[in-house]
């Protein structure tokens, strides 16, 4: 996938979340896709899980996490702005693709089990959240393809997190494009990824250093008093 962009022949309704700064620079001057893995961070409410939500579904997949052909459906709750998006593709082979979003998984295990594409299914349900989180992204995230996903680490211990991590660049190494939204510095530290901050000044590529979520732990595991003094009289 070399660029998302807005298609010139949707019209852009007003309200949100087209009002995000993010989303209104993105539909502006669009933006190209790096190679590789790249991780969407920010503040809650600046849009990553929208925009990583409208490339799952202006690519075909289902907004509720899944492939192409999955069909669960538990209640439609996706911003329009996929449908205002292109997508502009390299041409050769089609990729495999798949979409993860942690706050479904729940009905995707469901559909997953009552409709196994691989025999035998892993039992989802008779895991933990994030054994079965893990299970799902190494059956389904398999070598050249586009993934998305979205916030994964709520799901994940700082262990499993790690092996996240192994399997991102096992991904790259096969040549698979992964876009993220996270609010993780474990995930965001994965060498040589394309990292964008999202926010008020809309969405801009940063350095590790530089992202405040890296800057605000690495202050509050330093002094965790200075924090909770504040909070907790």
């Amino acid at each position: 996938m070399r660029r998302v962009e807005r298609d010139p022949e949707a019209g852009v309704p007003g309200g949100w979340p087209f009002a995000l700064p993010a989303v209104a620079q993105l539909l502006r001057d669009g933006l190209d896709l790096a190679p590789g893995v790249t991780f969407l961070l920010g503040e809650n409410g600046s849009g990553k899980s929208t925009v990583v939500e409208a490339l799952a579904g202006a690519y075909g997949l289902n907004p509720e996490g899944g492939s192409r052909g999955a069909q669960h459906r538990t209640r439609a709750t996706e911003s329009p702005l996929a449908e205002v998006l292109r997508l502009v593709r390299s041409p050769g082979r089609q990729a495999s693709s798949y979409f993860l979003r942690a706050e479904t998984m729940h009905g995707l295990y469901t559909y997953l089990e009552e409709h196994p594409g691989r025999s035998p299914e892993p039992r989802f349900h008779e895991m933990s959240h994030g054994e079965s989180f893990l299970a799902v992204l190494r059956e389904r995230f398999d070598g050249y393809g586009f993934f998305l996903l979205d916030e994964p680490e709520s799901a994940l211990s700082f262990s499993s997190c790690l092996g996240l991590l192994a399997l991102l660049q096992e991904l790259r190494a096969a040549g698979a494009q992964v876009v993220c939204a996270t609010h993780s510095p474990v995930l965001a530290a994965l060498p040589g990824a394309t990292l964008l901050e999202l926010g008020d000044h809309g969405l801009r590529q940063a350095a590790y250093d530089d992202l405040p979520v890296v800057q605000h732990w690495r202050a509050f595991l330093d002094a965790p008093d200075r924090y909770l003094r504040h909070l907790l009289e």
